[in-house]
């Protein structure tokens, strides 16, 4: 009886995997099309980060005998200030995608049009000031102390590899556009491909720069330029032929469109701050409180666990959906896909935590030494972290979706963070590094999941104006 259950869910999955759209006039339609997208989106997502990780497998060994390890070692520091960096558009690409869900889901072009050209000319504005301050201090400063380079060789290659970053990274500012309108059409799907189609050429572009002998500069620029042209081709072909109704205009930039894109950006960008001071606190306070020795075993242990947490590949394509849907007040089937992705995602948090908790020891003592083997209570905490950030993967698309439910998120985030530090720091002291996660476990359990239910429960139970609506429809017929 189980296994009928599953086959015939998994007939109904296979179903909608094609690339032809299904009519969206009904109710039915629309949701075998959103379950069409987000499948799609889920795959190709997945397969985009398989070929990323082939391009670096093969990328990291290869480099390294050409560059050696100074000029290797220079090229990632380098690449680290993308994270820095990754703050510049101030999370307005991510207030780009709520915002093209909710126009989608309102069937409003014109509010789209407006959204995209806003957010476009802002986002070139944010780049034509990094650009301008880059080059105005590129002759003052002293890039080989930055990067503490000695050869001669890296000396005169730092400062010009950082500026074909610093240029690959401002293009692909504006470019970056094109990939949050597919994500807010829940057409993630074309993104990851052309994301792929980037990484390959990247690594063509990387074989051909080592054949013929180039230096770091051309390096860098064959792999962050080669995603900067693929983006280019898809802002082309997106808004070039598929969408040529959207593409940025002057006419159609709006104040106070970007203006609201910018502060729901904002947001994002706050979460993404607040998401890096909870993650990356962890190992200072252990350092602090316990010694260097000690952050060892605790940081293997999080590695293990952090590179299982993959979850986030199919929830993600539901924050759009979820914004359509709601849009529409189609409150039946977003309940429906929040609580399967809730089962779905602790299920697959249970599964991956259990030969973890039975064999987590011995597989870090096997791949990272005896001496990094954690603790029993160690282990259960980050097990504890795991179910955490699943159910957190589970809830973001929904709480992402609108203005009002991202505002919460914020709330509940920052009480979340600021309460498991003090945690952390408390019961480092009682119970060594383990007090740290199980810091965390308890003060995102108490102040991000609980509080995340219930605003869930809230927003998915069907409102009275819709009851009655469905009522009066039900005596008309």
């Amino acid at each position: 009886m189980f296994l009928d259950a599953i086959r015939i869910k998994t007939q109904q999955y296979l179903s909608v995997i094609r690339f032809a759209p299904f009519d969206v006039s009904t109710p039915a339609g629309r949701s075998k099309e959103r379950l069409r997208r987000i499948v799609l989106s889920t795959g190709t997502a997945l397969l985009a980060r398989v070929i990323t990780a082939f391009a670096a497998l093969i990328s990291v060994p290869l480099t390294i005998h050409y560059l050696g390890t100074e000029r290797y070692g220079l090229w990632m520091t380098i690449s680290s200030v993308i994270v820095l960096l990754g703050f510049a558009d101030l999370g307005m690409g991510n207030g780009l995608v709520t915002a093209v869900a909710e126009a989608h889901g309102h069937d409003d072009r014109q509010a789209a049009q407006q959204a995209v050209s806003s957010t476009f000319f802002f986002l070139s504005a944010i780049a034509v000031l990094v650009l301008t301050t880059f080059f105005i201090l590129y002759p003052f400063v002293s890039w080989s102390r930055i990067f503490n380079v000695t050869s001669d060789l890296a000396m005169r290659e730092s400062g010009p590899a950082m500026t074909v970053f610093i240029l690959c990274f401002a293009l692909n500012l504006p470019l970056g556009v094109v990939q949050r309108v597919q994500m807010g059409y829940q057409e993630g799907y074309l993104n990851s491909l052309w994301q792929s189609a980037g990484s390959v050429l990247g690594l063509l572009a990387l074989l051909l720069a080592v054949q013929v002998n180039a230096g770091l500069p051309w390096l860098v620029l064959a792999l962050a330029g080669a995603p900067v042209l693929a983006a280019g081709l898809n802002w082309l072909v997106e808004f070039g032929k598929r969408r040529m109704w959207l593409m940025p205009a002057v006419h159609r930039f709006l104040w106070s469109a970007g203006k609201a894109i910018l502060s729901n950006g904002l947001l994002f960008f706050v979460l993404s701050v607040l998401y890096l001071v909870g993650i990356a606190s962890d190992n200072l306070i252990i350092a602090q409180v316990l010694g260097a020795e000690a952050v060892a075993s605790y940081a293997v242990t999080q590695k293990l666990f952090v590179s299982l947490q993959f979850f986030s590949f199919v929830s993600y394509p539901l924050w759009p959906a979820f914004g359509e849907a709601l849009a529409r007040s189609d409150y039946v089937w977003a309940r429906r896909a929040y609580s399967r992705s809730l089962l779905l995602g602790m299920g697959i948090g249970v599964a991956t935590i259990t030969p973890l908790l039975l064999f987590g020891q011995r597989i870090i003592g096997w791949w990272a030494g005896a001496e990094v083997v954690p603790s029993g209570i160690l282990l259960v905490g980050w097990a504890g972290w795991f179910l955490v950030s699943s159910y957190g993967a589970t809830a973001a698309p929904l709480l992402n979706s609108r203005a009002d439910l991202l505002r919460k998120q914020v709330v509940f985030q920052t009480l979340a963070t600021f309460s498991s530090l003090g945690l952390k720091i408390v019961l480092a002291h009682y119970l060594q590094s383990a007090g740290v996660i199980w810091g965390g476990v308890i003060g995102y359990g108490i102040f991000l999941v609980i509080p995340t239910l219930l605003v869930a429960k809230g927003v998915l139970a069907k409102p009275l104006h819709v009851v009655q609506q469905t009522a009066n429809l039900a005596s008309d017929l």
